[in-house]
């Protein structure tokens, strides 16, 4: 398994899931994508988010339920 695509940490947005390496929230491209949005407006607007982080993260999203892998807490 490689670098967790999402992670969790206190000392990052008071804790809130960021996709790894950024300071960008998840629930900042659900909600592009909720209100019509294009993973393309998404990614220009936070260029410290890949399309591989992207889509990864899409991917697990419809794993099975009680999947973890891509979240990794930092304490």
């Amino acid at each position: 398994m490689g670098k967790p695509v999402i992670s969790c940490n206190p000392e990052v947005m008071g804790g809130t899931p960021v996709f790894s390496g950024t300071r960008v929230p998840v629930q900042t491209l659900l909600d592009y994508l909720e209100s019509g949005e294009s993973i393309d407006d998404f990614l220009a607007g936070f260029p410290s988010v890949n399309r591989e982080q992207v889509i990864e993260f899409s991917r697990a999203s419809k794993g099975p339920p009680g999947r973890h892998r891509l979240v990794k807490v930092f304490v």
